[in-house]
């Protein structure tokens, strides 16, 4: 498997930030959803957020890089028989999860520095709170968090849906091509 796209397919950068990115997508949702319920007293209530902010950051990081590589490597042709609308919905689509990435990060950047201190990231790293300490933004940076979570969500379920249906009924390779597989010729 080659590094890079071609008009087929998509290389191995491509596919790794694909999985990678949504392995940590939802599993940012999920952690976030648990520390929702956590109290003062349960031992993962200091360590999850720090997790849960340290991944963020590197979602970031990882979002940012993907941005660059699609916009210096080609990109593969569209397989099956979809109607251009449903081509340019799609496209939409990944530019809105991009979109919203960038604002959920922003808006959790917001929540965790609300206070004035910086993010730090594994230990590794300290991401510095760039705004002064303003009343209340830790909650309505909250507030924004959460709905921008869930309508990514709602877009990683329907980008789901939408692969799955190419995968079984439409029986193209768009599926397969983010596996990392070649396209048949029939497509």
């Amino acid at each position: 498997m080659m590094l890079g796209n071609s008009r087929q397919t998509y290389g191995v950068i491509s596919v790794a930030l694909h999985w990678l990115m949504a392995l940590l997508v939802i599993g940012l949702f999920l952690l976030g959803l648990y520390m929702t319920g956590l109290d003062y007293y349960d031992p993962w209530y200091q360590s999850a957020p720090d997790i849960h902010r340290s991944l963020g950051i590197i979602t970031l990081a990882l979002l940012l890089f993907r941005l660059l590589w699609r916009l210096v490597t080609v990109q593969p042709e569209p397989v099956g028989n979809d109607p251009r609308i449903l081509q340019r919905v799609a496209e939409l689509v990944h530019w809105g999860f991009y979109l919203l990435l960038i604002a959920i990060t922003v808006s959790g950047y917001l929540i965790s520095t609300a206070g004035g201190r910086g993010i730090a990231v594994f230990d590794w790293f300290t991401v510095p709170a760039l705004l002064p300490a303003i009343d209340n933004l830790e909650d309505s940076a909250g507030e924004v968090h959460w709905v921008l979570a869930v309508v990514t969500m709602v877009l990683v379920g329907m980008h789901t849906l939408a692969a799955l249906k190419h995968h079984f009924i439409d029986r193209d390779s768009t599926l397969v091509r983010m596996l990392g597989r070649a396209t048949r010729r029939s497509d």
